[in-house]
């Protein structure tokens, strides 16, 4: 699995905590790895976000992306109240 970034991602990206970006970066290892992996609760999120799922990354922050193939593309990140 590979991934890529939207502009919208990246710039909301930048204003997270540290500690935030730094746990992405632990759950997208895993990710990668493993996009299924229970940890993530990869699922669909249909209704929201039309063709995406959902990864959390913390308990409160989750990353959204579009599955295409092998390639990951992340669309935005932000709390659950944020995104939903």
């Amino acid at each position: 699995m590979e991934a890529v970034f939207h502009k919208s991602f990246k710039k909301k990206f930048k204003r997270l905590p540290p500690k935030i970006q730094a746990q992405f970066y632990t759950r997208l290892d895993l990710f990668l790895r493993d996009p299924f992996n229970a940890v993530l609760h990869n699922h669909s999120i249909d209704k929201a976000f039309p063709d995406c799922r959902s990864i959390n990354i913390t308990g409160d922050y989750r990353a959204i992306f579009q599955s295409q193939g092998e390639l990951a593309a992340f669309i935005t990140i932000g709390t659950h109240a944020e995104l939903y």
